[in-house]
């Protein structure tokens, strides 16, 4: 296999056998799996995907733009899943902790979040993260 078909979330699966039916069909069985899209989707610019995943209750007016904004700017280059809370299929709720590294402005950098999702109707949701870095 090669590395240029493997899924940019980490998981070691190819794009068409991960991550790609979640971004045309918003159906990520779990929090990490959306955590993990949502991440993909930034690195494939895909601002609508990332807006739609994103709990209505925390949809700002210009959230699209802002998401959009964040794709041309920053080319993400790994993510690392560092601990999970529940977010199961039978879950309501779930935690994820990550580092993704990026490039910006020719300079690297790594976001750390701890992230929080909801089910929204049967399907996930990102409600908001806490940056640590």
């Amino acid at each position: 296999m090669k590395e240029t078909n493997l899924c940019p979330c980490g998981s070691g699966k190819t794009y068409e056998t991960c991550c790609e039916s979640y971004h045309k069909n918003h159906n990520a069985p779990t929090a990490e799996a959306l955590m993990r899209s949502r991440y993909a989707a930034f690195v494939f610019g895909l601002a609508d995907y990332l807006f739609e995943t994103t709990h209505p209750s925390n949809r700002t007016k210009n959230l699209k733009e802002e998401i959009a904004f964040t794709c041309k700017g920053v080319a993400w280059t790994g993510l690392e899943v560092m601990e999970k809370w529940q977010g199961g299929e039978s879950d309501k709720v779930g935690k994820v902790s990550f580092r993704a590294s990026f490039i910006q402005e020719g300079k690297n950098g790594l976001h750390v979040e701890h992230s929080r999702f909801k089910r929204f109707g049967k399907a996930w949701m990102y409600v908001d993260g806490e940056v640590k870095g």
